[in-house]
């Protein structure tokens, strides 16, 4: 490989290309041109154990870019990327900030070139061969002469087709026999019996030649380009359906920039280099930046899986993804934000939960088999043929070698979905991956919070009832609530006109309230328990927030809630099909205006209480969608099958949500569930038509009358075909499920 990779182990280098390093972990995505079909996501996803310090590999099959984690104490970038280069899957690094499709033409050019050479000594294949295609009887001797050269000038033309143009196949199928004999899998790519098809053309065509016969020239030639030819066409129908969630569907993060003596929200994708960014309590940090603050404590469990917080001091270098903990903090920004890197993120392992699906389990059976079986058929039908009619053995095995293809079958289910997540992300809800889209069809039960999710968090009237504040009381309590996320917090922070303070100490008691020191004086607002008022009753009409200073009671804000348009129409429309339930960690005030719509109503729920209610339905053999605004609400989301997080204002998340809604987009949740069950659908039906392909193509190839040329034009057909047929009726029915919206109204409180 010598120094072609030399320069991956500079430090300047590394901090251009990495996402993420410490002493003992980095990550890195790296674009991988040369991925094709599923052996290669088989082989690529197991590449942490081809090499010592390598802790996680995940590939994304439709934007073919592969995600690395690894111990820089025990391997480096450089030695992983030469592997990578060894191995057949060549990384394209670009330091520049290059355009993707820039990445895909310069492999493009690659596949062009080889169709290219292909093409060519094909034409010259056929063109020498005309007097064996009119069974021209030679007799002269001269004639004779020239034909014989005319056979061997074919075998040479017939050299750069089988190194050059099949040499992918090639490359692909000896890697992975060497892997399972490594590895001593059983897992056999599907390369395997495409190379089998093309060396026994080759050999056989040879030893034909050697015998002065003309051989399979023509059709070697043939198979190969049209094999190209396929493939160059299934990279343009795939790279035209890609969905690329970081375009099609903005993640819904926004982020508070500071100007002058301004803040102001806006989304990330409009956030650059230079400007200051304002990060409160359990925000995201959205691109690499410079602490302004004096200290920060940042959570990087959600690149790492460790949740131990880092201490950070001002100057240091805090790097995408690292969530804040304690008072809010300001970052002078160095990157621009990557949303396709935040989306990453959120798929980390340390938030995962077990998402097989049944579909998924078939199609990856069905793959890992897919070439013994081939394999199976290829050597019965030789063998038939053998002894039925010898002449036709050679074309009827090739031709089940080419055709067959399991591509239809696992390509049909990551573009399905890809496009449902593509017509989700134009509605405004944006799912973790594409098992979560399965798993919403098997949805029983539904279970929500109340503040911050059906209720808004900015349409609220705030009042202060008790021992009047003076306005340096109200500075101290604005400087401290606007540090946090939760809805409440929000809500009286907005409302107080006051100036912003520095905060010294910030601490969160989850459903309880928060803590602070602010200019000396010590705060705790939250619930009446929490500031020491044990014996006070809570009001069933409103939600109250108390408030303390040094550990002296001041009285309470009282909060009248709104609820979001449409609710009443949501809610009815849902409980017609699924049991509805709602935790809430506020007192009754709303159980008259909702108790019409649910099942059962709990309030004054801990987050530990939510969890266990969910487990215990679980426990029932429901299946539970717990829809949450995910502060809170963490330990219920990740405990529910499918968690759902209603983003607004700063549009912070739990990593264990699997989806997360506008909350504009709230009322749309019916029409979300059944386009759910309608995309899971589709994909069965795919995976019906591929496997008709299948059975149609090796039957007709095993009859021999099906050419290997003829297969090749067969196989990638097949797929884009299964690929294209897919999404496009999801496509097509979306239209109808999105478009109606439903009018607003509210509950009102029945007398």
């Amino acid at each position: 490989m010598g120094d072609q990779y030399a320069y991956l182990v500079e430090e300047a280098v590394l901090q251009q290309l990495l996402l993420y390093q410490d002493e003992n972990y980095a990550k890195v995505s790296l674009y991988i041109p040369a991925v094709h079909c599923s052996s290669c996501v088989w082989l690529l996803e197991n590449f942490a154990h081809l090499v010592e310090g390598v802790q996680e590999a995940r590939l994304n099959f439709v934007k073919k870019e592969l995600t690395l984690a690894y111990d820089p104490s025990e391997t480096n970038l450089r030695a992983i990327v030469e592997l990578l280069a060894t191995l057949g899957y060549e990384p394209l690094i670009n330091l520049a900030v290059t355009e993707k499709k820039e990445k895909k033409s310069t492999y493009n050019r690659r596949v062009l070139l080889q169709i290219g050479v292909t093409g060519f000594c094909m034409g010259n294949i056929m063109l020498l061969s005309f007097p064996e295609y009119f069974h021209l009887d030679v007799q002269h001797l001269v004639d004779r002469q020239y034909q014989q050269f005319f056979l061997w000038l074919n075998a040479l033309l017939a050299l750069p087709i089988y190194f050059f143009g099949a040499a992918d196949y090639l490359k692909g199928a000896y890697r992975s026999i060497r892997e399972n004999w490594k590895k001593h899998t059983r897992e056999l790519s599907v390369d395997i019996p495409i190379a089998l098809g093309i060396t026994a053309l080759f050999v056989r065509s040879w030893v034909d030649t050697l015998q002065g016969q003309a051989g399979y020239w023509d059709s070697l030639a043939g198979l190969v380009f049209f094999l190209l030819l396929g493939k160059w066409m299934q990279t343009l129908t795939f790279n035209y359906l890609s969905f690329e969630r970081s375009y099609k569907s903005y993640f819904p993060l926004a982020i508070k920039i500071q100007e002058k003596d301004e803040e102001r929200y806006i989304p990330i994708n409009d956030l650059q280099p230079s400007q200051q960014v304002i990060v409160h309590h359990q925000e995201l940090i959205p691109a690499d930046a410079l602490l302004m603050s004096e200290k920060a404590y940042i959570d990087y469990s959600f690149v790492t899986g460790e949740a131990t917080p880092v201490t950070k001091k001002k100057g240091d270098y805090i790097y995408a993804g690292g969530r804040q903990v304690g008072e809010r903090i300001t970052l002078l920004v160095q990157k621009p934000t990557s949303q396709s890197y935040l989306t990453q993120l959120w798929n980390h392992q340390a938030f995962g939960k077990d998402m097989s699906t049944v579909p998924t389990y078939i199609a990856a059976q069905f793959s890992k088999y897919f070439t013994y079986i081939t394999l199976l058929i290829a050597f019965t039908v030789a063998a038939y043929w053998a002894f039925a009619d010898p002449s036709l053995m050679w074309i009827a095995t090739t031709a089940v070698l080419m055709v067959a293809c399991p591509c239809a079958l696992t390509l049909s289910m990551p573009f399905t979905m890809s496009a449902v997540m593509a017509v989700f992300g134009k509605q405004k809800l944006y799912v973790k991956n594409q098992n979560v889209i399965q798993h919403l069809n098997e949805i029983d039960t539904i279970v929500f919070d109340k503040t911050g999710t059906l209720t808004e968090t900015s349409a609220s009237a705030v009042t202060y009832e008790g021992i009047p504040l003076s306005e340096e009381e109200y500075q101290l309590v604005k400087s401290l609530t606007i540090q946090s996320t939760h809805p409440l917090s929000k809500k009286i922070a907005t409302a107080l006109a006051s100036k912003v303070v520095e905060v010294n100490t910030f601490k969160v008691y989850p459903g309880q309230g928060i803590e602070g020191k602010v200019k000396g004086r010590w705060l705790r607002i939250g619930k009446a328990s929490f500031v020491g008022q044990e014996a006070y009753t809570p009001s069933k009409m409103t939600a109250e927030v108390h408030v303390s200073i040094n550990r002296e009671y001041k009285g309470y804000f009282k909060i009248e809630a709104r609820y979001r348009p449409a609710i009443a129409q949501s809610l009815n429309q849902l409980k017609s099909t699924y049991d509805l339930y709602l935790l809430s960690g506020d007192n009754e005030a709303a159980q008259p205006a909702l108790e019409s719509y649910f099942t059962e109503m709990h309030f004054h729920q801990q987050p530990l209480d939510k969890l266990q209610f969910i487990e215990q339905l679980q426990k029932e053999g429901k299946k539970v969608l717990m829809v949450g605004d995910g502060l809170n609400d963490a330990g219920a989301l990740q405990q529910a099958n499918v968690g759902l997080a209603i983003a607004e204002d700063a549009h912070t998340f739990s990593p264990a949500c699997d989806a997360i809604i506008e909350a504009n987009h709230f009322q749309q949740l019916t029409a979300f569930l059944k386009f759910s069950k309608t995309s899971t659908q589709i994909v069965k039906l795919s995976f019906l038509l591929s496997l008709v392909y299948n059975a149609f193509g090796i039957g007709w190839a095993a009859t021999g009358q099906l050419s290997p040329v003829l297969a090749a034009i067969f196989m990638p057909f097949s797929s884009m075909s299964v690929v294209v047929v897919a999404v496009a009726a999801t496509l097509f029915l979306a239209q109808y499920y999105f478009k109606h919206k439903p009018n607003g109204n509210y509950p009102t409180q029945r007398k």
